[in-house]
């Protein structure tokens, strides 16, 4: 009888380790979906007006790669992301001999016929493939992309462009931007309150109560992320440098799980309602892509995270804390998000954020 506890812990093992592969298998499986949802996506036309129609964006990257002409004259490029081709066709009026066009989604058939347009096919090679599956018939002098999305990380695209360097760039090659760095700062929301008296005003407007709901409503403003352009003069301190990096060395695992903490001191009193936060990307020649506040507005604006309950501050209030930013195991294009804070001597407070598509 005694080896029977032996006999039934060999088989928990084993459930558990079917039960592991079929977590695994599910994991991947919902992974694979998402990426194809991911792609579907970046196929339909709206997203790359957004872009385009983005100046400030545009405008750096093509300002960028001209001023870089020297580097990129008469090499090769991978277009990471090449979406319409755009960045394509700047790296070819650059000087560039040669560029690999690579677009997950089935846009690249269109992404052919900018190419073909602009009279640049025996150039720029379209490759429909993810980075991560591609296989180019040289070496790369000059990785160029534009993988950013909100709070710098969202979409999870830079893992692909870092393949794309490890793999297939030249050990002095180029990246193009070459450094990012994210920001995060306190801010106040004066238009929170207006949000919520609408439900004060369902008993003017209908004869029905429903203050109570305000609570409720304030929990879900502090669900998830918010994208919108902040005014400068709601932001409650400077900006706070929390992650900077060099795309010529960072590593996938340390943008995998980013953890630091951050020392904020507010301006002056106000009401502090949450975090927001920012990035800039720089390229070589002092060129900088800035989505602070303080800069032009673009279409990634800033992300905001909204405590649970509003705080008073004044002039030199610490907020000190800890930023926690990694994929989500399940769907690794959307964030978890930990933030957790002290305001002066106060209690910390913890809150979680998941980053998803129901960004408002």
């Amino acid at each position: 009888m005694e080896g029977f506890p032996s006999k039934r812990k060999k088989f928990d093992d084993n459930v558990d380790d079917l039960k592991n592969v079929t977590d695994t298998e599910d994991q991947t499986n919902t992974t694979d979906n998402q990426d194809k949802e991911y792609f579907q996506s970046y196929a339909d036309v709206g997203i790359h007006e957004e872009m385009l129609n983005d100046t400030v964006r545009t405008n750096a990257y093509r300002y960028a790669i001209l001023k870089n002409y020297e580097k990129i004259r008469g090499k090769v490029v991978a277009d990471v992301g090449a979406g319409t081709g755009i960045l394509s066709v700047f790296c070819v009026q650059a000087g560039a001999k040669k560029v690999y066009a690579i677009e997950g989604s089935s846009l690249s058939s269109q992404t052919k016929l900018v190419v073909a347009e602009n009279k640049m096919a025996d150039r720029i090679t379209v490759i429909q493939s993810k980075a991560e599956d591609v296989n180019l018939p040289e070496k790369v002098d000059v990785v160029v992309s534009e993988w950013m999305g909100y709070s710098l990380f969202y979409e999870s695209m830079l893992p692909s462009v870092l393949h794309i360097r490890d793999h297939w760039m030249k050990k002095d090659g180029l990246m193009l931007p070459s450094s990012a760095v994210l920001y995060i700062a306190p801010f106040s929301d004066n238009e929170l309150s207006e949000k919520l008296e609408i439900w004060s005003a369902m008993k003017e407007r209908y004869k029905v109560s429903m203050d109570c709901m305000k609570k409720y409503a304030r929990q879900c403003i502090a669900r998830g992320a918010h994208v919108r352009c902040v005014s400068q003069e709601d932001i409650l301190s400077h900006g706070y440098p929390i992650f900077t990096f060099d795309l010529h060395k960072v590593s996938i695992s340390e943008i995998s799980d980013i953890q630091r903490k951050f020392a904020l001191s507010c301006f002056g009193s106000s009401v502090f309602h949450g975090f927001v936060l920012w990035f800039t990307v720089t390229f070589p020649e002092n060129v900088v892509l800035s989505t602070s506040p303080y800069s032009q507005e673009t279409h990634w604006g800033q992300t905001l995270f909204y405590n649970d309950t509003e705080r008073e501050v004044r002039q030199d209030t610490k907020i000190c804390g800890n930023l926690s930013l990694r994929p989500n195991k399940n769907k690794p294009r959307f964030l978890d998000i930990h933030i957790s804070y002290q305001l002066d001597e106060d209690d910390m407070q913890q809150k979680y954020y998941f980053m998803s598509d129901n960004i408002t």
